[in-house]
This record gives structure tokens, C-alpha cells and sequence, in this order.
């Protein structure tokens, strides 16, 4: 597998949404998570983190200090199933999560495709419990943001990432193990992420291949080349043109899969900076979502159409 740098690099890959709204920081009351369900992997590196908190930054919600990770189920109408799922991976630079805009949101808009979706809320490095305090670190992993030399990309061997990678197999076993309940094919799940959430997707599906993902969809993140085994799933990758800290150093990821001989589309778009969710407003961005649900359809992943109830229970 590729050696890849991480560390300060991983840091800088902070998601923020791309709308032009506030960016100051503002405490927001924890909001309800009924049902969240917590996946067991104990505290891990975030065992000294102060207590789990919650702020609003450009008019989104956004979680720090997670020391127990959960996956929230965002379940399609029964009549709409079809059979597939995704676990949804927010960004944050592993110091926060985008959990409205790279989370909620999308989660809803793949439910109401008929899709499956679990958000996965993973363990966090540990920040200072004071605001400002949390917003120094921030700014300081900015520091190297769209260096040239950054090089930030998924590799098992290099650490750093176990914490991620082990909740988000946890994520997987959760979902197969309540397929049933849920309307799932177990041999249907992948995983979407986004910035460093597509990176814990990578190195989820590379160093971990008896997690067996369906697929994988990582959005706006490296697109440094890696070494990808036979059986690595298929690939559908976003990025935009004028991404501060992943475009402009070249397309490995796609080669990589290319070279393979496996299944991979790839979709840049000329604008859309950094952290757009479901897609920057007066930019093309916002059609990635549509051609990722449609490129499910065409690798057999769900249906033509909504098959309803019966599907979702199908191996």
C-alpha cells in the first residue's frame, strides 16, 4: 500500500461548508439523538477529550470532543426501499464533524432515494474545552491548507486512524446484523464520506477488505494513488476543480483504481471549493448527487426502480 504523510496534513483537511454565511463559532444546546445508537468501541484516543459539545458555524450544526461514536439510522419509506445502504462519514478534519451538512442532510436526501442511511458519528482527536481555545486550534491547522507539498491520503500502516476505521466496521456489522429489521441486503452496504471522512471511507475499504463494502463514494477528498486490492469495491469520487486542499496535485486515486481494473467514476467540477454537501449553489457541484444515484443504478446496486418492501430484504 502507498506510504502516505499524516498527521498536521490530516488536520488541515477541515470541512467547511461552502456557503458564504458566518463563520464565527457559536455554542448550540446538544440537540436530541434518539435515535443514535451507540456502537461499543470505547473511548479510544478521545479518552481524555473534555465532554462532547456542540456548536453552529456557518449556519450548520457541528459536534467536537466525540469520545463515544454512534450510527443514527435516517431509514426511506418501506414502499421506496430498495435494499441498499450507505454509511454517511462527516468531515472535520478528525477535530470536529460537519454532522447537518455532510451528515443529516445528505442521509435525508439518500432516504428519500429509496437508500438506507446511517450516520455515523466517530470518535474525534481531543480539542480544549473553551471556545476560543477550540477555535486557535482550528486556526492553526489551517496553517498548511493548499500547500503544494501537503500530501494527505489513506494508509492503514500509518495510524492515526484506528479509531475511525474501527467504528466504522462497527458501523458495518450493525447494519448487516439488523438487515432484516432494517430493509437492507447485507451484500448491499457501502460507505459515503466526505474530506477526511472520505479518507476513513478509503482506509476503511483498503485495510479492511473482509468489511466487504458494496461500494465506496469518497467526496472531496485526496486523490492521492494507492496500492488497490482485487477485490476492492467500486469507486464513485467527487471533487471540485478549486478545492483549496485537494485539487491541483494530480488524480492517483483514479489511476489507482483504473490500473486495477476496477469499477470507478469520477466527477470534477469547476467550481465548488472545499465542504459543499449535496453541492455549492450557482455551481454545477449540486449535480453529483443525482449521478451518484444514478451510477448505483447502473452497477446494480439498487433497482431501476423501488421494488418496495420485498426488496430490502433480498441477500
Amino acid at each position: 500500500m502507498a506510504r502516505i504523510l499524516i498527521g498536521g496534513a490530516v488536520l488541515a483537511a477541515m470541512t467547511v461548508p461552502a456557503a458564504a454565511q458566518d463563520a464565527r463559532m457559536t455554542v448550540m444546546a446538544p440537540p436530541a439523538e434518539p435515535a443514535a445508537i451507540p456502537l461499543g468501541t470505547g473511548p479510544g484516543q478521545s479518552a481524555t477529550a473534555p465532554a462532547e459539545s456542540w456548536f453552529r458555524q456557518y449556519g450548520v450544526a457541528m459536534t467536537r470532543n466525540v469520545s463515544v461514536a454512534t450510527l443514527t439510522p435516517v431509514l426511506p419509506d418501506p414502499a421506496k426501499a430498495t435494499g441498499a445502504a450507505a454509511i454517511v462519514a462527516p468531515g472535520g478534519g478528525f477535530l470536529m464533524l460537519s454532522m447537518e451538512n455532510e451528515g443529516w442532510r445528505v442521509a435525508r436526501a439518500l432516504a428519500d432515494r429509496g437508500i438506507a442511511a446511517f450516520v455515523l458519528k466517530y470518535r474525534l482527536k481531543p480539542t480544549p474545552a473553551d471556545l476560543p481555545g477550540f477555535e486557535r486550534a482550528v486556526n492553526a491547522m489551517f496553517a498548511s491548507v493548499g500547500r503544494p507539498r501537503t500530501r494527505l491520503g489513506p494508509d492503514a500502516a500509518a495510524a492515526g486512524l484506528a479509531d475511525q476505521v474501527a467504528d466504522a466496521r462497527a458501523a458495518v456489522r450493525l447494519v448487516r446484523a439488523r438487515a432484516a429489521e432494517w430493509q437492507v441486503a447485507p451484500n448491499r452496504i457501502g460507505m459515503i464520506g466526505f474530506s477526511v471522512g472520505a479518507m476513513t471511507t478509503m482506509v476503511t475499504a483498503l485495510s479492511a477488505p473482509d468489511t466487504k463494502l458494496a461500494f465506496i463514494a469518497p467526496i472531496y477528498g485526496s486523490m492521492e494513488a494507492v496500492m488497490v486490492p482485487k477485490a476492492a469495491p467500486p469507486l464513485f469520487a467527487v471533487l471540485a476543480a478549486d478545492d483549496p486542499l485537494f485539487a491541483r496535485k494530480g488524480l492517483g486515486l483514479i489511476d489507482s483504481w483504473q490500473q486495477a481494473g476496477r469499477p470507478v467514476e469520477f466527477h470534477l467540477y469547476q467550481g465548488g471549493g472545499h465542504g459543499f454537501g449535496l453541492g455549492k449553489p450557482g455551481t454545477t457541484s449540486p449535480g453529483w448527487f443525482d449521478a451518484f444515484t444514478r451510477w448505483l443504478t447502473v452497477s446494480g446496486i439498487t433497482p431501476s426502480a423501488p421494488t418496495g418492501q420485498s426488496s430490502g430484504a433480498a441477500g
